[in-house]
Order: C-alpha cells, then structure tokens, then sequence
C-alpha cells in the first residue's frame, strides 16, 4: 500500500457535478485492482478524514490511477477545484477487488456514481475473452462513461425520466434483455456497484437465473483500513474478526460475494 503526495494530469467536469481526475500514482496504478478504492487526503486541515473513491481505471504501465467522483459535499468539492500540476495525498489501493471467476459471460450493473469502478473492470473481462454485457443506471440524459463501456462489449442503458435508453432501473432493463436465459447461469457471472436498493435487485436477479454475483458496497467510511469499525454491514455468516454477523466494507470488502451479506 502506498501513501504520498501524488501529481494531477488531468481534473475534468464531464457530467454536472461529475469529474475525472487522473493522478500520476506508478506505485499505486501497479498494485490496483478493479474494484479497489483510495482514500485522498485534502490539505484543508479542518478535514482531517479521508474522502474514499473507487478507482475507474489502473494504467500499471503509465503508472497512472483514474478516479471518476461526484461533488457531494465540501470534501470533494475541493477536489473538483484542483488542477493539472496540483498534487494530493494519496492513500491506496485499499480494500478487495471483484474476484476472478471462471465464467465466459458477464453481466455487469452499474447505479449512477456506481457505474466508475465497472469500467476497469469491463476492461480486464473483456481483455480476458469474456462477453461483457454492461448495464448502467443513470437519473437522465447525462450519460457519463457510456460511450467508454461500449469498447469493451454491449451496452444498456437505463434512465429514470426515460430520456435515453429503458425508462426505468437497471434490474428492469436487465429482465427484458435477458428474458430468456435459463436457471442453469448460461455460464455468467454478475457484478454490481451502486445504490443499496440497486444491489437487493441485482442479488435477486442473479439468484433467480443461477448466476454467480458479486457486489461492491458503497458505505460512509473514516478511516478506510478496517480500524473503526464505521462500515460493517450485516453478513449471513459470523465474522471472524469481530465474532459478530458483520463485516467491513473497506477491509473484507468493498466487493463481496452477494450471498456473504444480507442486503
């Protein structure tokens, strides 16, 4: 794990509210995986917590980290202020990747600011051979990333005011896409990152196709290292680390298989 000042190349609107920022990070961009997160550190001191943001994309060879977050408050506001040439504390890659799975076929579902950390990983399946098949949630007509998705495989888009795509949520669009296919699986895996009513959907659509699924949970988190305890969720099974039916997002997770935990 690598923590330091790291050098922005690039911090970029490209949604209201939504920014890309890309940091020259070698260190961290070579030991990332997708569907890990780093946590930023502002030089603001009245905030001395962490802002966690998953990573969009690790470019191991350029030694470079893409980080694709929205303006939620003051925290990252002020990240959306920085510039190229700036710098910021770094801390990461932190948490668990999403799992490799033997299957041919995957379905990923991607919910609003959910939707970043996927596209890393529908680039490493697709590179792997396997058929991509995303599914992304937006609020409206501001599509962010989904012309990016459709480099590695087929792209659904899902709206909620209808103006592009299915006029309603992922797990919606995902049913009448995939009508068809039988309980065996039809070898595919399924994973998803986004709202927690999102992942309850997608948990149950996979479970009533046969399919294996992994989810990425979204939680407040202070310290981002497992220490505080401010992110367990609630799992099927006892936790070995605190003898409980819980588990933290930020060091047993962030991505979970959707069985583990009770969403």
């Amino acid at each position: 794990m690598f923590k330091g000042r790291t050098e922005i190349i690039e911090n970029r609107e490209i949604a209201k509210d939504i920014f890309s920022m890309t940091l020259r990070a070698p260190e961290a961009a070579g030991a990332a995986k997708a569907g890990q997160f780093v946590n930023l550190y502002l030089d603001d001191k009245s905030r001395l917590l962490p802002r966690p943001i998953s990573i969009c994309e690790a470019e191991g060879e350029k030694g470079t980290l893409r980080l694709v977050f929205r303006i939620a408050g003051e925290g990252t506001k002020q990240l959306s202020a920085l510039k190229s040439g700036d710098s910021v504390t770094l801390m990461g890659p932190l948490g668990n990747g999403f799992i490799d799975t033997p299957e041919k076929k995957a379905i990923l579902f991607g919910g609003g600011i959910g939707i970043p950390p996927m596209l890393g990983l529908a680039k490493k399946l697709s590179a792997l051979g396997v058929q991509v098949t995303s599914v992304l949630g937006y609020r409206d007509s501001e599509n962010f990333l989904a012309e990016e998705f459709e480099k590695y495989g087929k792209v659904i888009i899902a709206t909620d005011d209808g103006s592009v795509g299915f006029h309603g949520n992922v797990v919606q669009a995902a049913s009448c896409a995939f009508a068809t296919d039988t309980a065996e699986g039809n070898g595919t895996c399924v994973f998803a990152c986004g709202p927690l009513p999102m992942l309850r959907g997608v948990k149950g659509f996979a479970k009533d196709r046969g399919m294996k699924c992994q989810v990425s949970m979204e939680e407040r988190m202070a310290c981002g290292v497992g220490a505080c305890l401010g992110c367990v969720v609630r799992t099927a099974e006892v936790d070995e680390h605190s003898n409980v039916k819980n588990k933290r997002v930020c060091k047993d997770g962030p991505v979970f298989w959707a069985e583990e935990i009770e969403l």
